[in-house]
């Protein structure tokens, strides 16, 4: 019987892992930017392609960027976005936003014209910082949303003196970041000189103040906003910090940021974790050139390494991690988010590198507060781990979600924690169907003095249920529910049966019309290198693991399947390249 019937999963933190955080430091990670620029002046902050900007660095060029942004005139409260993949630029506008209150509103690089518009608009954003190579993109958008201000800057400005050269003679005119620039807009590269030296007059930002609006479609489908404060980045970086503390060291600990600054994980968790530990961060641009992934793993050696399972699953099959021609050795510890690791991937990964993978889970409207398995202890098989200090999971009743279920009973998964998002930008009705009162069940704490957050839990739209250890297990999405003539279907169980067949890399399952039985189960499935398999046989192999009604009607081959930019299937997309139907 567990001593904390309400959070089962105390009982099984690591030792050395405290139930608890609070009373949190009320600071931001420009406070412990500043701190490190003092302690560790000269010691690597940010590695990037075989240069090293120091904290001292940082925190200068952070400055300089400040004072750049307020000469445009940006005040407290204003959004900043940024159009950026994982680069110096990235940290230094950020940091210099932060540093006159403003808020950074991260975007994916792979937007169209139409998804950036929609944010930039929304948003109310006058300044954008963006690569050389999508300023036309930007400057076609721009009569139709409020910016201003265009900054731009080129991708090569912090490569290493040679690899600068050799871009600039054969890649920067063919990758479309050689451009002639509007008068009226900008290049960080020039305004960063006039003031350097010189420390901007600091917004007095607290840890409840608005820091980042990050894209999200997560609980309710539709792209919006989620507005996260300071202190969610230093609540989350502590609690990680708490959590791989047996195994992650200091200063000389690289962790490598693969996936992208404009998403969840690696703004608010990895890049949390790093600055509150001191820990050099390792940019890598695009993790889909694994070439230039292994040539940083090579260069850096990191300790921690952060991936998604296609990320993991693409890694083993590169010809130079297969011949043996890539040392792992030096990483400790592995995470892996967005989707379910296959066992066979976590077994193969492991053996390469002696580090251990540990799955967790969160969303961005949770601004990563997390639900991670032991680094240490048992880490159940499907099982994306238990709550971190501090956060509290329930699993709700699926249709109301009002009631409380017992431990194995799946349900709608809540998270209550100090660090949620404080709502959806300038959408109320949103927020409050997501962000609910439940005053007669305990909340995680206010994260300052320890004191009861009161009733507020975040309802994720996600399905699962924790066991009686305080486990974690996701069913599915709501939303991605298949009803199949009447029956409940959920796409991850025939996801995770397909997968175990020796043929099969890849698989996503949706629903689609069907005349006879409303929606039929259809699968799309990527099969491994040098292996064949025809739909009669997945099928039938289905047959031997599923009930009737979900084995899918219809199997479809292909080279590849959509992703989110984290890995993650787009189910979606399948439906709609599919026709929805057919």
């Amino acid at each position: 019987m567990s001593s904390s019937p309400t959070a089962p999963w105390l009982d099984h933190y690591d030792v050395g892992v405290p139930r608890t955080l609070a009373p949190y430091p009320s600071r931001t990670l420009v406070d412990y930017l500043a701190d490190a620029a003092l302690e560790r002046t000269d010691r690597p902050a940010i590695l990037f392609k075989g240069s090293t900007i120091t904290w001292g660095a940082l925190e200068r060029l952070s400055d300089a960027c400040a004072c750049a942004f307020d000469a445009l005139g940006i005040r407290r409260g204003d959004r900043i976005a940024l159009l950026l993949p994982n680069c110096p630029q990235f940290l230094i506008a950020q940091f210099g936003a932060w540093k006159l209150g403003a808020i950074v509103a991260p975007l994916n690089p792979a937007y169209t014209e139409r998804e950036l518009e929609g944010p930039l608009r929304e948003h109310g954003i006058e300044t954008i910082v963006s690569l050389t190579r999508f300023y036309r993109r930007v400057k076609q958008v721009q009569s139709r949303t409020p910016l201003r201000h265009i900054v731009v800057t080129n991708i090569k400005e912090h490569f290493p003196p040679v690899l600068r050269f050799l871009f600039t003679i054969a890649r920067e005119t063919r990758d479309g970041d050689r451009i002639e620039l509007a008068a009226a807009d900008h290049d960080l590269a020039r305004m960063l000189p006039v003031h350097d030296g010189r420390a901007p007059a600091r917004a007095p930002i607290t840890a409840a103040d608005p820091a980042v609006l990050l894209m999200s479609g997560g609980t309710t489908g539709t792209p919006k906003g989620a507005l996260g404060t300071h202190a969610a980045y230093v609540f989350t970086g502590l609690q990680i910090k708490a959590w791989t503390e047996s195994v992650l060291g200091g200063e000389r600990d690289v962790i490598l940021a693969p996936l992208p600054l404009f998403h969840v994980y690696a703004n608010v968790g990895i890049q949390g974790l790093a600055f509150v530990n001191g820990n050099p961060l390792a940019l890598v641009p695009n993790p889909r050139d694994l070439g230039d992934m292994l040539a940083t793993i090579r260069r850096v050696k990191p300790a921690f390494f952060n991936g998604v399972p296609t990320l993991y699953i693409a890694l083993l099959n590169h010809p130079d991690v297969q011949q043996g021609k890539v040392d792992f050795k030096s990483i400790k510890i592995c995470f892996s988010g967005a989707a379910a690791l296959l066992a066979d991937t976590k077994q193969r990964f492991e053996a390469l590198t002696g580090g251990r993978i540990i799955e967790g889970y969160s969303l961005t409207e949770a601004m990563m507060a997390l639900c991670v398995n032991p680094v240490d202890g048992p880490n159940k098989l499907g099982s994306v781990g238990m709550p971190l200090p501090d956060v509290h999971v329930r699993i709700f009743d699926a249709e109301a979600g009002t009631r409380p279920l017992p431990a194995n009973e799946a349900g709608e998964i809540a998270f209550s924690a100090p660090q949620l998002m404080a709502g959806f930008w300038n959408r109320p009705e949103e927020t409050a169907a997501v962000l609910r009162e439940h005053a007669d069940i305990p909340a995680a704490g206010s994260g300052f003095g320890g004191t009861a957050a009161g009733s507020l839990w975040l309802h994720t739209g996600d399905l699962g249920y924790l066991d009686e250890d305080g486990y974690l297990f996701i069913v599915d999405r709501k939303k991605d529910l298949i009803k199949a003539s009447g029956y409940q279907v959920w796409p991850r169980e025939i996801e995770e049966v397909l997968a175990t067949h020796p043929a099969v890399a890849e698989v996503g399952v949706a629903g689609v019309m069907d005349p006879v039985k409303g929606e039929a189960v259809k699968a799309w499935v990527v099969l491994r290198a040098g292996q064949s398999a025809t739909e009669t046989e997945l099928r039938e192999f289905c047959r031997q693991h599923l009930a009737p009604y979900k084995v899918p009607s219809r199997v479809e081959f292909r080279t590849e399947l959509p992703k989110t930019m984290v890995g993650k299937v787009l189910r979606r997309a399948l439906k709609d390249e599919s026709g929805a139907g057919r």
